[in-house]
């Protein structure tokens, strides 16, 4: 029943399945999409670390909140974490999943107006959260904060997405469903789901609400979601761009395209019931702690052969590097996934997770994929696609390579600090004295601290001077073109 549904749905536009003619609609792809994306991944992605920046120094220098409520930390972290996960990687996805699914199906997308109501519908969500949370309205949530009425909006949105890209894949002239569309596909639904069970809540007011689970169910759920926002959102569909933008930049096909798959289907079924690692010593029964570090070890596998995949795609061109700094950012970000993706399992063991948890180790492990698996790959892309759709050349190789080394020296000093520090915090935390007192008193382990938040604050700084200049090439690289209108082949 499942392979009648899903094979009607998905049917190709083709003479065999009834259709005398292909009817193309207009004949050029929809990229004013993706430039708009494109732009407000740049626009917002400024915001959002900008916002981060201010809020690692204020953990550094207090005083920098001037006692003013809406730039007190408690409200800047939900506001930095939201900016760059929903605002910026969420723009970055669509940008690069509308310029890819249209060439990958060979047809328009489904709906020009659904797209726009996609587009500016985003950006609504997005300035509606960022006012809401600097006044202080949240449902506490982590990466799960905008109030219900917010949430709402969030889903008629996405729903919009989905019915545009799923009609896109129905209307598709490319019989072929090539693996990046298998991974945006999860992305969708996985999300959906997600979104939806962790917000269910009973109303009270329009930012009012209270959640419909409470206890260890809500920390499961919670977490449940929490854990499957970072795979399904910050993972699935950059692997998808992944599989489309690195072949395309390399010019050389996937190593294996038989890898990808199983990389695929495996990754799905193990990262959905990893989240339980994230409450290890909790009040949550053993053997569900127990399920969520076994299956957060098992995706070490599926997720080095995509990262080992990727890798060897480069077999041939290694010496392309010395040139194309492109290929620099796609190099970096896939040793940034294996490494953050080797770490978390690490992590989810009960002996480190003891040391490691609630300490800025976790802050670090988290960035580590963040700045440099995510963050890359998005600048990756961007470089290799806006000069595309301007119909021009990138403006400036040389201000992309230093925008690599400056934004890799940021990660260097952002990661190795919070490693250090998140490690000197779990051990003065379990020093015991031979009376069995602690040795170390709380404020004891803040004070020093101090010097790896301004380490940290520098490296964020230096992340985001990166993307002002890329900012900056991008932008001349744009002016110096035409908006595009590649026609779709025959």
């Amino acid at each position: 029943m499942i392979w009648i549904i899903t094979s009607h749905l998905f049917r190709p536009y083709s003479p065999g399945n009834g259709r005398e003619t292909v009817h193309l609609g207009n004949t050029c792809y929809d990229d004013d999409t993706p430039r708009y994306f494109s732009f407000f991944t740049v626009f917002w992605g400024f915001v959002g670390m900008l916002v981060g920046l201010w809020a690692a120094l204020e953990l550094a220098f207090h005083q920098l909140n001037g006692g003013v409520p809406w730039l007190t930390f408690g409200r800047l972290r939900p506001l930095h974490t939201n900016a760059v996960i929903f605002a910026f990687a969420g723009n970055a996805i669509f940008a690069g999943v509308y310029y890819s699914t249209q060439r990958l199906c060979r047809v328009r997308m489904f709906s020009d107006a659904l797209s726009k109501l996609h587009l500016w519908g985003w950006q609504l969500i997005i300035v509606l959260d960022a006012v809401a949370l600097l006044s202080g309205y949240t449902d506490g949530k982590e990466y799960a904060e905008p109030v219900w009425s917010i949430d709402v909006l969030i889903t008629v949105v996405w729903v919009l997405f989905a019915i545009n890209f799923f009609g896109t894949l129905w209307k598709r002239r490319e019989k072929h469903l090539y693996v990046a569309l298998w991974f945006y596909m999860s992305t969708i639904l996985t999300i959906a789901v997600l979104h939806i069970v962790n917000n269910l809540c009973m109303p009270v007011t329009l930012l009012k609400s209270y959640p419909a689970y409470a206890g260890v169910q809500d920390a499961l759920i919670q977490w449940w979601y929490g854990h499957n926002a970072v795979g399904f959102l910050l993972t699935t569909p950059f692997l998808g761009l992944m599989y489309y933008y690195l072949p395309k930049a390399v010019n050389r096909p996937v190593y294996s395209y038989r890898l990808s798959i199983v990389h695929f289907w495996s990754l799905i079924f193990l990262y959905i019931w990893a989240g339980p690692h994230h409450l290890l010593y909790t009040s949550l029964p053993d053997w569900a702690q127990t399920l969520g570090m076994v299956f957060s070890l098992m995706l070490l596998a599926p997720s080095w052969g995509g990262m080992i995949n990727g890798i060897l795609t480069f077999k041939g061109a290694w010496h392309r590097l010395r040139s194309e700094p492109i290929l620099k950012f796609l190099v970096a970000s896939l040793t940034f996934y294996g490494m953050s993706t080797f770490e978390g399992p690490m992590l989810s063991i009960r002996s480190v997770s003891a040391l490691g948890h609630y300490t800025d180790w976790i802050v670090g492990h988290v960035h580590s994929g963040a700045l440099g698996w995510v963050g890359f790959i998005i600048f990756a892309m961007l470089y290799w696609m806006v000069p595309r759709l301007y119909q021009t050349e990138l403006y400036s190789t040389r201000l992309c390579e230093i925008h690599f080394w400056i934004g890799s020296g940021g990660i260097v000093l952002y990661i190795t600090s919070m490693w250090i520090a998140g490690i000197t915090q779990g051990l003065m935390w379990r020093e015991y004295s031979t009376e069995g007192t602690l040795v170390y008193q709380f404020i004891e382990t803040v004070k020093i601290l101090h010097p790896y938040y301004v380490v940290r604050a520098l490296g964020g700084g230096l992340y985001l001077v990166g993307l002002i200049v890329m900012a900056y090439n991008l932008a001349r690289t744009a002016m110096s073109g035409k908006p595009s209108r590649e026609r779709i082949p025959a």
